[in-house]
């Protein structure tokens, strides 16, 4: 019994431990980490981040989806960019494959922007240069402008095995997603709020062709699933479509980064199930209805909870690396 008790104290010691490591690295974060180093990091990262986007729009949810990606396993730093000659990182597992290759650009490109000022030269991390360009994605797209919190180092791993269970999946419900996005001390409105990025989101067919054409024995499609809306998907996803076809996962206004995601929510538009139990399941319907009457509501909720995502598992001070090559570890 005692021995069992104890064992029990030291994982409790453990995890007390772990939290607080988390806790004091994240505090370590700044907005003017960079004003003596690099104090113009924002403005070259912005200027890369606009010059993309003209180029192709895709480039702001690739690169807000990267962010999201990479924050989710292993913590933001980076990893997920990282290249493996044998096709064992982060970006090689099956849940990341979708990720467009832009948003890896949009990055490598920004990084090329702030190494070319010899002031700044191998001291701006890749994960902070993630962390703004999301922002800069973001405000581009017409959604809020916030301060980043700077400070992160990247980190040298990555791993294909790590990403496993790790990512929200299409089919999830609700306890599901408060179970994941809670281990990243993350709340329930905080996820709700995050979902709201799918105002900018594109997916490919098979992540929700079950719903369209055999959700289970008794409806060939999902009931929560507006019909009309359906049979739109239905044109847009025929039977045997071409696997790179994407679908935009906000009906109305994908480009923009606005509250549309929700209102499609009310009206049984939600392209995932992930989207659509947000409304359906009765807990998390009044912060839904709450984010499509009110458009401040929903910016406030989401600069706050993807400040807080940005602060999940992050290297500061002498751990990890600036790395010099984005795709590599130095």
């Amino acid at each position: 019994m005692e021995a069992g008790r104890g064992a029990l104290i030291f994982s409790f010691a453990l995890s007390v431990s772990f939290l607080l490591l988390a806790s004091s690295a994240s505090a370590q974060l700044s907005t003017d980490f960079y004003k003596n180093t690099c104090p113009n990091v924002e403005s070259l990262v912005r200027s890369a981040v606009t010059q993309k986007f003209q180029q192709t729009f895709i480039t702001a949810q690739a690169t807000v989806r990267l962010f999201f990606h990479d924050c989710f396993v292993r913590g933001c730093d980076a990893s997920v960019i990282i290249a493996s000659p044998n096709n064992n990182a982060e970006k090689d597992h099956p849940d990341d494959l979708s990720l467009p290759g832009d948003g890896f650009d949009t990055v490598i490109r920004a990084k090329a922007a702030v190494d070319s000022d010899p002031n700044c030269r191998n001291k701006v991390s890749c994960a902070d240069i993630l962390a703004l360009a999301t922002r800069d994605a973001i405000v581009i797209t017409g959604g809020p402008s916030y301060a980043v919190e700077l400070g992160r180092r990247d980190g040298r791993i990555s791993s294909k095995a790590s990403v496993q269970h790790s990512l929200p999946q299409p089919f999830f419900n609700l306890d599901q997603l408060n179970t994941i996005f809670s281990k990243h001390g993350l709340s329930q409105t905080d996820m709700i709020a995050l979902s709201g990025a799918h105002t900018l989101g594109v997916s490919h067919c098979s992540k929700f062709s079950k719903r369209i054409y055999g959700f289970n024995s008794t409806h060939r499609i999902d009931p929560t699933l507006n019909f009309q809306y359906a049979m739109q998907l239905r044109q847009m996803c025929p039977l045997n479509v071409d696997p790179r076809v994407a679908i935009p996962m906000d009906a109305s206004t994908f480009h923009i980064f606005d509250n549309a995601y929700f209102k499609n929510l009310q009206q049984g538009k939600g392209l995932f199930i992930s989207d659509q139990v947000l409304y359906t399941d009765p807990r998390s319907r009044p912060t839904v209805d709450l984010f499509a009457s009110s458009e401040t509501a929903f910016r406030d909720a989401f600069v706050s909870a993807i400040t807080r995502l940005g602060r999940v598992g992050v290297l500061t001070g002498s751990m990890g690396e600036i790395r010099i090559d984005c795709s590599r570890p130095n």
